[in-house]
């Protein structure tokens, strides 16, 4: 799990989930837990995919659905052009 990954969470994940919700990863927090769970701060969505609420929230990594990472941006990279080097 790293940042910017989308995540449906079930009660599979946490019976504290009657509701599914989707959420956005912005960082796993190592915050000491037991084995096979983990603490991520996440902003949780809309069904349009806006950011709704900031929530920390406590997940059982087995119980997790991955719907995906966002698509990197593209960008176009052009070399960078330098003049002559003053030697001196």
């Amino acid at each position: 799990m790293r940042s910017g990954d989308l995540l449906r969470l079930t009660r599979a994940a946490s019976p504290q989930y009657v509701r599914p919700i989707v959420v956005r990863v912005i960082r796993v927090l190592d915050w000491p837990t037991y084995h096979g769970w983990l603490w991520i701060d996440a902003y949780e969505l809309d069904s349009k995919g806006d950011a709704i609420a900031r929530r920390s929230l406590y997940v059982l990594v087995e119980g997790v659905h991955w719907m995906g990472a966002p698509t990197p941006p593209t960008t176009t990279r052009r070399p960078v052009r330098r003049g002559p080097v003053a030697v001196g």
